[in-house]
């Protein structure tokens, strides 16, 4: 059965299982991928009224709390799925979660998708785990990981806005 949980995705191949607060960029791969953000534990996170992420271009990334809550009812681990394609330069793993860590600390950095995450209190106790792809375009991966997803909960991960 599909649960979308550290096991789960261990046994996908996933990678990392690291919180946020303890991450080690380092450690996190520069090949092209998909990497997944899970909770800490099995209680449902708290909505914080304002996110904590960087303002890009001047947009506000915060989001309608009651609306956050209700998309947390589902209990799926999994809360966010995202890729790293390899795109012009180096656009990989390593570069990608680097992109949405400093968001998530603040930074006006363009990292838009996930932007949910860091509306969550202790959102640096989630935890964020990867998966190198390198025989197709991770894109395809992702969108076959949220669709499977979409077949088990009927609905999107909480943190992807869009398929």
């Amino acid at each position: 059965m599909t649960t979308f949980d550290e096991c789960d995705l261990k046994n996908r191949g996933f990678l990392g299982f690291r919180r946020f607060r303890e991450l080690d960029l380092l450690e996190v791969p520069r090949e092209p991928g998909i990497y997944a953000v899970l909770r800490y534990d099995n209680q449902i996170p708290h909505v914080l009224d304002a996110s904590v992420g960087g303002w890009f271009k001047g947009k506000n990334p915060t989001m309608d709390k009651d609306v956050l809550t209700g998309k947390l009812s589902h209990s799926a681990d999994t809360l966010y799925i995202g890729k790293a394609d390899k795109g012009s330069g180096n656009r990989g793993l390593r570069k990608r979660i680097t992109e949405f860590v400093r968001f998530g600390n603040g930074e006006p950095v363009g990292h838009w998708g996930g932007r949910c995450i860091w509306q969550l209190a202790d959102s640096q106790d989630l935890r964020i785990a990867w998966l190198p792809v390198l025989d197709r375009p991770a894109s395809e991966m992702e969108t076959e990981l949220i669709e499977e997803f979409m077949l088990t909960y009927s609905s999107l991960p909480f943190a992807n806005l869009r398929r």
